[in-house]
């Protein structure tokens, strides 16, 4: 494992106001390194989401520090933090997210247009994301003609593009079969291995856990366990759509 690409150190937040206020987060301290994909599991309402937004620079923690590739978020303008997250962090969602308009390298290459890079290099960049999930074939098909596993390979290459240190998957198998969510997860678990990169997958789906190197526990809005694993296993990619 190499120094951590993301960390969050003593974070608590609280959601809403007065009466109904609630503390989503108590007092949680989580790291990420390159080279490793980790599971943060928990019950819903555990705190898992909020976590994730929190170390994605969507939320700022009420307490506590934020570290990504070594820059603390603490105090910083929202236009900084959104350079943050648009250099060194890339999201996949359960949903996808596509647009349905767009074929999937223009779906792709929509991260690096937002960065403000329109060269036909980013063009390049998009195809070579979209080969790195298996997708080569599929580049001009539209969303409404890609599976549900497509779809989110697609999401995920348009995570990658960008090159970040971090991935932040939200239940990114949780709308998917057997087959395609064990393909989704060893696509991740590729990624993954570069020793500059981690993966940080919210989940509830058991299927997950062969490909981990690390789980951590979420309940009540504290971390309650961590276990690390010695191999991280891969499943066959799926096939057709």
């Amino acid at each position: 494992m190499t120094a951590p690409v993301m960390e969050a150190v003593g974070v608590a937040k609280s959601l809403g106001n007065g009466a109904g206020q609630v503390q989503a987060l108590k007092d949680v301290s989580l790291s990420l390194a390159g080279g490793e994909l980790a599971l943060l599991m928990g019950p819903s309402g555990s705190g898992k989401t909020t976590l994730l937004s929190v170390l994605g620079c969507i939320m700022t923690p009420s307490t506590g520090t934020v570290r990504i590739c070594g820059h603390s978020t603490s105090d910083l303008p929202a236009e900084r933090l959104a350079e943050l997250r648009r250099n060194h962090i890339g999201f996949v969602f359960q949903s996808y997210h596509l647009f349905p308009t767009l074929n999937a390298l223009d779906n792709v290459r929509l991260a690096l247009d937002v960065r403000g890079d329109r060269s036909q290099d980013a063009v390049e960049r998009a195809a070579e994301a979209l080969a790195i999930v298996g997708l080569s074939h599929r580049i001009n098909a539209y969303p409404r003609e890609l599976s549900g596993g497509e779809q989110q390979r697609v999401a995920i290459a348009r995570a990658i593009v960008g090159r970040p240190a971090a991935i932040l998957a939200d239940e990114p198998t949780a709308a998917l079969d057997s087959r395609n969510g064990n393909a989704i997860m060893s696509v991740l678990a590729d990624i993954a291995r570069a020793p500059e990169r981690g993966v940080l997958v919210v989940t509830h789906d058991p299927r997950t856990l062969p490909f981990a190197s690390r789980i951590v526990r979420i309940e009540d809005g504290q971390i309650v366990g961590e276990e690390r694993v010695a191999a991280a296993e891969t499943a066959e990619p799926a096939e057709g759509p």
